[in-house]
């Protein structure tokens, strides 16, 4: 089986992550900044770092959950893993500039 190229494979895997809405701020977490990379290996399988607004967000399982169903479903993508990192932390310096300017 062949799998999409790296570079098409995680834009498709970004517009994925867009549909993922944090619950606190009400915008998705690509724009927000919270996912800080993406690895994709040759094999299919993703791994997403990401992190949260703040170190104990009571929505952390739920966007995590979201982002494993979401990047899961994304076609060439085999099997996904999340890690939350807080190194270096979230400031909203990290959203889109667009986003930014609304807070």
């Amino acid at each position: 089986m062949s799998f999409p190229p790296t570079m098409e494979l995680e834009a498709d895997i970004r517009a994925a992550l867009r549909t993922v809405i944090d619950p606190e701020l009400g915008h998705n977490i690509v724009d927000l900044g919270l996912i800080y990379d993406i690895e994709i290996r040759r094999d299919g399988v993703v791994e997403v770092i990401m992190t949260t607004t703040t170190r104990f967000c009571p929505a952390t399982g739920f966007i995590r959950e979201a982002v494993e169903a979401c990047v899961s479903a994304v076609p060439g993508v085999k099997e996904v893993s999340v890690e939350l990192t807080y190194d270096p932390p979230w400031g909203a310096e990290r959203m889109a500039p667009e986003i930014a300017r609304r807070f």
